[in-house]
């Protein structure tokens, strides 16, 4: 029965990953990081510079899934309200005034939170509870989301014009955090070719809402040996330069470490890596895969970090050795 069900996963991985590289060119570790969180049941910030797909990824994905997609387009004006719907007054059938809730574009499968830090801090945490309790709160009322329910954020880099950097707790909501990079001469010629003769690549519809819940309940069955798991604390440990066993860079650069949530996500995620390498125990390989896209946006540097111009991903890198 196990190898059954790990052979069905990767065949629907693999249908999943086809239909979305007929629209999409290049990307493919984005569009496997992306899959690996959405069957976590996690939530995704894209980060890149403008014009790299990360709209049109995640667009793909919804029609590819079936799932019910709205975007939201982040800018300096909009409010939370426009986020998660506001109570309206409206006239009932008895001719009495009473208020109704409108809901907002919040309440979909997929959430595209477009540039999500030109928005201010205020905006911006709209989504938390969203991300992280799948509920609305309007007033005294609590309306639950839709299952299966994700944000996937796109942002420009920080030194880009009008940003907002996102707060630690609502970067902490992400469960991963994926870079978006540049195609190569190859990529970009038949991204070039393909977008400028009208034969625009339509996606397909591969796989149910239903499918991806049935996936998303195999890999949490997968289990987790104990070198393995206390292995995945230890990355977590380390990241923090107050930990004994802490590298020295660490001790040197970095200002706060991992949040627990790290470790969760590290945990939930090679679990699905592990199956998609067809095996049905996490190794700790699979640990390594996922750790970049779970920690990068969960350290943060200190000034001389910063400085000495050391990226989150080089102090990962010290925590996996």
């Amino acid at each position: 029965m196990e190898e059954e069900m790990i052979r069905q996963f990767g065949t629907e991985l693999q249908k999943i990953e086809a239909a979305i590289g007929k629209v999409m060119i290049g990307q493919k570790d984005l569009i496997r990081g992306v899959l690996t969180a959405m069957i976590a049941g996690g939530n995704v910030l894209l980060e890149g510079l403008p014009g790299l797909g990360k709209t049109q990824l995640i667009k793909t994905i919804g029609k590819v899934l079936d799932l019910d997609f709205s975007r939201i387009q982040f800018t300096p004006d909009l409010m939370p309200a426009d986020v998660t719907g506001t109570s309206v007054m409206t006239k009932k059938l008895n001719g009495e005034m009473g208020m109704e809730f409108r809901r907002g574009p919040i309440f979909s499968n997929i959430v595209l939170a477009d540039e999500i830090n030109r928005a201010t801090p205020k905006t911006q945490s709209a989504l938390l509870e969203a991300m992280q309790e799948h509920t609305v709160t309007s007033g005294n009322e609590t309306y639950s989301l839709a299952e299966p329910f994700f944000v996937l954020a796109t942002q420009n880099p920080l030194e880009s014009e009008g940003t907002y950097p996102l707060p630690e707790a609502q970067m902490d909501r992400f469960l991963f955090k994926l870079e978006v990079a540049f195609p190569s001469k190859a990529e970009l010629l038949e991204i070039v070719s393909s977008t400028t003769t009208g034969s625009q690549r339509e996606a397909q519809m591969v796989c149910s809402k239903e499918k991806l819940m049935e996936m998303r309940g195999i890999a949490r069955e997968v289990p987790v040996a104990a070198p393995v798991a206390e292995y995945i604390m230890e990355v977590v440990l380390k990241s923090h330069p107050d930990y004994a066993q802490a590298p020295e860079m660490v001790k040197k650069y970095v200002r706060f470490g991992a949040s627990p949530r790290g470790a969760q996500a590290i945990m939930m995620t090679a679990r699905v890596y592990a199956l998609m390498a067809g095996r049905y125990n996490v190794a700790y390989e699979d640990v390594k895969a996922v750790a970049k896209g779970a920690l990068r946006h969960r350290i943060f540097l200190n000034f001389e970090g910063m400085a000495d111009g050391v990226t989150v991903d080089q102090i990962i890198e010290a925590l996996l050795v």
